[in-house]
Protein backbone atom coordinates (compact mmCIF):
# COMPACT_ATOMS: atom_id res chain seq x y z
CA UNK A 1 0.00 0.00 0.00
CA UNK A 2 1.22 3.61 -0.66
CA UNK A 3 0.51 6.46 1.55
CA UNK A 4 -2.74 7.54 0.32
CA UNK A 5 -3.90 4.10 0.38
CA UNK A 6 -3.37 3.81 3.75
CA UNK A 7 -4.75 7.15 4.92
CA UNK A 8 -7.83 6.97 2.30
CA UNK A 9 -8.42 3.92 3.95
CA UNK A 10 -8.35 5.45 7.55
CA UNK A 11 -10.75 8.15 6.05
CA UNK A 12 -13.24 5.33 4.72
CA UNK A 13 -13.27 3.78 7.99
CA UNK A 14 -13.76 6.62 10.14
CA UNK A 15 -16.45 8.19 7.88
CA UNK A 16 -18.19 4.69 8.22
CA UNK A 17 -17.44 4.86 12.44
CA UNK A 18 -19.31 8.31 12.63
CA UNK A 19 -22.24 7.97 15.01
CA UNK A 20 -23.67 10.96 12.63
CA UNK A 21 -23.74 8.30 10.06
CA UNK A 22 -22.31 8.18 6.30
CA UNK A 23 -25.24 10.30 4.90
CA UNK A 24 -25.03 12.86 7.09
CA UNK A 25 -21.37 13.16 6.96
CA UNK A 26 -21.85 12.93 2.72
CA UNK A 27 -24.13 15.95 2.51
CA UNK A 28 -21.99 18.04 4.75
CA UNK A 29 -19.83 17.43 1.83
CA UNK A 30 -21.72 18.20 -0.42
CA UNK A 31 -23.05 21.62 1.49
CA UNK A 32 -19.31 22.79 1.36
CA UNK A 33 -18.71 21.93 -1.82
CA UNK A 34 -21.64 24.37 -2.74
CA UNK A 35 -20.35 26.91 -0.51
CA UNK A 36 -16.75 26.58 -2.61
CA UNK A 37 -18.35 26.86 -5.85
CA UNK A 38 -19.97 30.48 -5.02
CA UNK A 39 -16.73 31.55 -3.63
CA UNK A 40 -15.44 34.35 -5.23
CA UNK A 41 -11.74 34.27 -4.09
CA UNK A 42 -10.47 30.33 -3.66
CA UNK A 43 -7.08 30.68 -3.29
CA UNK A 44 -6.83 29.86 0.42
CA UNK A 45 -9.60 27.82 0.69
CA UNK A 46 -8.39 24.10 2.11
CA UNK A 47 -9.24 21.89 -1.06
CA UNK A 48 -8.72 18.44 1.03
CA UNK A 49 -11.98 19.47 3.34
CA UNK A 50 -13.86 19.09 -0.07
CA UNK A 51 -13.43 15.27 0.18
CA UNK A 52 -12.11 14.87 3.83
CA UNK A 53 -14.77 16.24 6.97
CA UNK A 54 -11.50 15.67 9.40
CA UNK A 55 -9.81 18.35 9.56
CA UNK A 56 -7.71 17.22 12.25
CA UNK A 57 -6.62 14.08 10.08
CA UNK A 58 -3.81 14.75 7.34
CA UNK A 59 -1.17 13.63 5.04
CA UNK A 60 1.52 15.82 6.89
CA UNK A 61 4.87 14.99 4.84
CA UNK A 62 5.68 12.61 2.23
CA UNK A 63 9.45 12.15 1.66
CA UNK A 64 9.22 9.18 -0.46
CA UNK A 65 5.99 7.76 -2.23
CA UNK A 66 7.01 4.25 -1.98
CA UNK A 67 4.82 0.97 -0.87
CA UNK A 68 4.96 1.03 3.15
CA UNK A 69 6.22 -2.33 4.60
CA UNK A 70 7.01 -1.10 8.32
CA UNK A 71 4.95 1.86 10.25
CA UNK A 72 5.59 3.16 13.67
CA UNK A 73 2.47 4.10 15.08
CA UNK A 74 1.98 6.09 18.12
CA UNK A 75 -0.39 8.05 20.39
CA UNK A 76 2.10 11.58 20.26
CA UNK A 77 4.84 11.95 18.00
CA UNK A 78 7.66 14.30 18.77
CA UNK A 79 11.36 14.66 16.92
CA UNK A 80 12.40 11.98 19.19
CA UNK A 81 10.08 9.19 17.79
CA UNK A 82 10.71 10.95 14.25
CA UNK A 83 14.68 9.80 15.08
CA UNK A 84 13.49 6.05 16.40
CA UNK A 85 11.62 5.73 13.17
CA UNK A 86 14.80 6.67 11.60
CA UNK A 87 17.31 4.42 13.34
CA UNK A 88 14.32 1.47 13.08
CA UNK A 89 13.96 1.89 9.24
CA UNK A 90 10.21 2.84 9.33
CA UNK A 91 8.45 3.44 6.43
CA UNK A 92 5.71 5.38 7.88
CA UNK A 93 5.06 7.32 10.74
CA UNK A 94 1.61 7.25 12.28
CA UNK A 95 0.74 9.77 15.27
CA UNK A 96 -2.87 9.96 16.44
CA UNK A 97 -3.02 13.20 17.93
CA UNK A 98 -2.92 16.27 15.21
CA UNK A 99 0.42 18.20 14.33
CA UNK A 100 0.84 21.00 11.82
CA UNK A 101 -2.06 22.24 9.66
CA UNK A 102 -4.14 19.35 11.21
CA UNK A 103 -3.38 20.62 14.99
CA UNK A 104 -3.95 24.33 13.70
CA UNK A 105 -7.36 23.31 12.43
CA UNK A 106 -8.05 21.15 15.37
CA UNK A 107 -11.43 23.61 16.21
CA UNK A 108 -12.83 22.37 12.60
CA UNK A 109 -14.05 18.96 14.06
CA UNK A 110 -16.14 20.06 17.40
CA UNK A 111 -19.16 20.85 15.95
CA UNK A 112 -19.33 16.91 15.32
CA UNK A 113 -19.72 17.46 19.29
CA UNK A 114 -23.15 19.16 18.46
CA UNK A 115 -24.40 16.27 16.37
CA UNK A 116 -23.71 14.25 18.57
CA UNK A 117 -25.52 15.56 21.81
CA UNK A 118 -28.15 16.14 19.42
CA UNK A 119 -28.55 12.34 18.64
CA UNK A 120 -28.85 11.80 22.32
CA UNK A 121 -31.75 14.63 22.59
CA UNK A 122 -30.20 18.12 23.20
CA UNK A 123 -31.97 20.52 20.91
CA UNK A 124 -29.36 21.00 18.21
CA UNK A 125 -29.33 25.31 18.38
CA UNK A 126 -28.78 24.85 22.39
CA UNK A 127 -25.50 22.58 21.74
CA UNK A 128 -24.26 24.84 18.59
CA UNK A 129 -25.05 28.16 20.91
CA UNK A 130 -23.12 26.84 24.00
CA UNK A 131 -20.51 24.88 21.75
CA UNK A 132 -19.80 28.43 19.84
CA UNK A 133 -17.72 29.69 22.62
CA UNK A 134 -15.60 26.39 23.68
CA UNK A 135 -14.85 26.14 19.73
CA UNK A 136 -13.63 29.65 19.46
CA UNK A 137 -11.45 28.97 23.07
CA UNK A 138 -9.88 25.67 21.18
CA UNK A 139 -9.06 27.53 18.06
CA UNK A 140 -7.22 30.97 19.60
CA UNK A 141 -5.38 27.99 22.52
CA UNK A 142 -3.74 26.04 19.39
CA UNK A 143 -2.95 28.91 17.71
CA UNK A 144 0.25 29.61 19.83
CA UNK A 145 1.49 26.08 19.54
CA UNK A 146 4.79 25.56 17.09
CA UNK A 147 2.82 23.47 14.74
CA UNK A 148 5.54 22.14 12.17
CA UNK A 149 8.13 21.08 14.74
CA UNK A 150 7.58 17.48 14.53
CA UNK A 151 6.79 17.80 10.62
CA UNK A 152 10.38 19.63 10.54
CA UNK A 153 12.16 16.85 11.67
CA UNK A 154 10.20 14.16 9.84
CA UNK A 155 11.21 16.45 6.70
CA UNK A 156 14.78 16.80 7.95
CA UNK A 157 14.81 12.65 8.62
CA UNK A 158 13.50 12.24 5.03
CA UNK A 159 10.41 10.51 7.13
CA UNK A 160 6.71 10.14 5.86
CA UNK A 161 4.56 11.16 8.51
CA UNK A 162 0.07 10.98 9.09
CA UNK A 163 -1.76 11.86 11.41
CA UNK A 164 -5.16 10.03 12.33
CA UNK A 165 -7.69 11.73 15.06
CA UNK A 166 -11.04 12.18 14.46
CA UNK A 167 -10.83 9.45 12.14
CA UNK A 168 -9.88 7.11 14.97
CA UNK A 169 -11.85 8.50 17.80
CA UNK A 170 -14.84 7.86 15.54
CA UNK A 171 -13.65 4.26 15.45
CA UNK A 172 -13.35 4.11 19.58
CA UNK A 173 -16.83 5.76 19.68
CA UNK A 174 -18.89 3.59 17.72
CA UNK A 175 -17.09 0.37 19.89
CA UNK A 176 -17.89 2.03 22.88
CA UNK A 177 -21.53 2.60 21.97
CA UNK A 178 -22.14 -0.80 20.60
CA UNK A 179 -20.55 -2.53 23.48
CA UNK A 180 -22.61 -0.37 26.21
CA UNK A 181 -25.79 -0.76 24.02
CA UNK A 182 -25.71 -4.61 23.96
CA UNK A 183 -26.40 -4.80 28.05
CA UNK A 184 -27.91 -2.97 30.90
CA UNK A 185 -25.72 -1.53 33.27
CA UNK A 186 -27.45 -0.25 37.03
CA UNK A 187 -25.11 1.39 38.71
CA UNK A 188 -21.57 3.31 37.87
CA UNK A 189 -19.41 0.20 39.34
CA UNK A 190 -21.24 -2.16 37.00
CA UNK A 191 -20.35 0.09 33.94
CA UNK A 192 -17.01 0.24 35.50
CA UNK A 193 -16.37 -3.52 35.80
CA UNK A 194 -17.70 -4.26 32.09
CA UNK A 195 -15.08 -1.42 30.74
CA UNK A 196 -12.31 -3.16 32.41
CA UNK A 197 -12.70 -6.03 30.75
CA UNK A 198 -11.74 -4.29 27.29
CA UNK A 199 -8.13 -5.51 26.43
CA UNK A 200 -6.80 -1.48 26.40
CA UNK A 201 -8.59 -0.61 29.58
CA UNK A 202 -7.38 -3.85 31.19
CA UNK A 203 -4.38 -3.08 30.34
CA UNK A 204 -4.27 0.44 31.55
CA UNK A 205 -5.84 -0.18 35.39
CA UNK A 206 -2.18 -2.49 35.54
CA UNK A 207 -0.31 0.92 35.58
CA UNK A 208 -3.14 2.77 37.49
CA UNK A 209 -5.18 4.71 34.59
CA UNK A 210 -8.21 2.53 34.22
CA UNK A 211 -11.82 3.86 34.16
CA UNK A 212 -12.71 5.93 37.18
CA UNK A 213 -15.36 7.48 38.27
CA UNK A 214 -14.49 11.25 38.27
CA UNK A 215 -18.76 12.25 39.29
CA UNK A 216 -20.75 10.47 40.84
CA UNK A 217 -20.31 7.16 43.36
CA UNK A 218 -20.02 3.74 42.67
CA UNK A 219 -23.27 3.02 44.05
CA UNK A 220 -24.91 5.52 41.56
CA UNK A 221 -27.48 4.72 39.14
CA UNK A 222 -26.53 5.19 35.64
CA UNK A 223 -29.38 5.98 33.96
CA UNK A 224 -29.27 6.77 30.15
CA UNK A 225 -25.35 6.32 28.82
CA UNK A 226 -23.91 8.82 26.94
CA UNK A 227 -21.09 8.77 24.61
CA UNK A 228 -20.78 12.14 24.31
CA UNK A 229 -17.18 12.90 25.03
CA UNK A 230 -15.32 10.81 23.12
CA UNK A 231 -14.76 12.22 19.36
CA UNK A 232 -15.13 15.46 17.71
CA UNK A 233 -11.61 17.18 19.05
CA UNK A 234 -11.53 18.53 21.96
CA UNK A 235 -13.17 19.09 25.35
CA UNK A 236 -17.12 20.70 24.48
CA UNK A 237 -18.64 23.21 26.95
CA UNK A 238 -18.74 22.82 30.51
CA UNK A 239 -22.20 24.42 30.22
CA UNK A 240 -24.08 21.41 28.45
CA UNK A 241 -24.05 19.12 31.51
CA UNK A 242 -27.46 20.72 32.73
CA UNK A 243 -28.54 20.60 28.99
CA UNK A 244 -27.78 16.80 29.19
CA UNK A 245 -29.54 16.52 32.24
CA UNK A 246 -32.21 17.71 30.72
CA UNK A 247 -32.21 15.62 28.16
CA UNK A 248 -32.71 12.52 30.46
CA UNK A 249 -28.89 11.69 29.82
CA UNK A 250 -27.36 10.12 33.32
CA UNK A 251 -24.14 8.89 32.87
CA UNK A 252 -21.21 10.12 30.40
CA UNK A 253 -18.24 8.07 28.85
CA UNK A 254 -15.39 10.17 28.09
CA UNK A 255 -11.37 9.88 27.93
CA UNK A 256 -10.72 12.83 30.26
CA UNK A 257 -12.25 15.74 32.14
CA UNK A 258 -11.23 18.65 33.60
CA UNK A 259 -11.70 19.90 36.91
CA UNK A 260 -14.34 22.91 35.54
CA UNK A 261 -16.00 20.11 33.86
CA UNK A 262 -16.03 17.81 36.61
CA UNK A 263 -17.87 20.73 38.67
CA UNK A 264 -20.41 21.31 36.18
CA UNK A 265 -21.71 17.91 35.61
CA UNK A 266 -21.66 17.20 39.79
CA UNK A 267 -24.01 20.44 40.03
CA UNK A 268 -25.99 18.84 37.58
CA UNK A 269 -26.39 15.29 38.69
CA UNK A 270 -24.39 13.87 35.63
CA UNK A 271 -22.16 10.90 36.45
CA UNK A 272 -19.01 11.05 34.59
CA UNK A 273 -17.30 7.83 33.72
CA UNK A 274 -12.96 8.10 32.06
CA UNK A 275 -12.38 5.57 30.40
CA UNK A 276 -9.06 6.27 29.91
CA UNK A 277 -7.63 8.83 27.95
CA UNK A 278 -4.15 6.64 26.14
CA UNK A 279 -6.12 3.79 26.34
CA UNK A 280 -9.32 5.47 24.42
CA UNK A 281 -7.22 6.48 21.97
CA UNK A 282 -5.07 2.96 21.74
CA UNK A 283 -8.66 1.48 21.06
CA UNK A 284 -9.44 3.61 18.14
CA UNK A 285 -6.11 3.20 16.56
CA UNK A 286 -6.32 -0.57 17.02
CA UNK A 287 -9.41 -0.98 15.47
CA UNK A 288 -7.30 0.76 12.48
CA UNK A 289 -4.39 -1.13 12.67
CA UNK A 290 -6.51 -4.81 12.52
CA UNK A 291 -6.93 -4.02 9.20
CA UNK A 292 -4.05 -2.37 8.33
CA UNK A 293 -2.34 -5.41 9.28
CA UNK A 294 -4.24 -7.65 6.87
CA UNK A 295 -2.80 -5.81 4.03
CA UNK A 296 0.60 -7.11 5.18
CA UNK A 297 2.14 -4.30 7.16
CA UNK A 298 3.83 -4.44 9.91
CA UNK A 299 3.01 -2.48 13.15
CA UNK A 300 5.53 -0.81 15.36
CA UNK A 301 3.36 0.70 18.42
CA UNK A 302 5.01 3.48 20.31
CA UNK A 303 4.64 6.62 22.72
CA UNK A 304 1.73 5.25 24.88
CA UNK A 305 -0.34 2.91 22.01
CA UNK A 306 -1.22 -0.56 23.73
CA UNK A 307 -1.59 -2.37 20.61
CA UNK A 308 -4.44 -5.12 20.73
CA UNK A 309 -5.11 -7.21 18.05
CA UNK A 310 -8.68 -8.37 17.47
CA UNK A 311 -9.76 -10.76 14.95
CA UNK A 312 -6.91 -12.76 14.39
Amino acid sequence: MKIKDIFDLALKMGIDADLRGRDFVEKELSRKKEKYEKLQEKEDFDQESLVNPYSDTRILNVSEDKDIKKTMVGIDIDPAEILMAKELGIDLIISHHPLGKALANLAGVMSLQCDVLNLYGVPINVAEGLMHQTIGEVARGVNAKNHQRTIDAARLMNQNLICLHTVCDNMAAKFLKDFIEKSYFHQLEDLIKALKQIPEYKEASKIGVGPKIFSGSPESRCGKIAITEVTGGAEGSPKLYEKMANAGIGTIIGMHVSEEHKKEAEAANVNIVIAGHMSSDSLGVNLFLDELEKKGIEIIPCSGLIRVKRGA
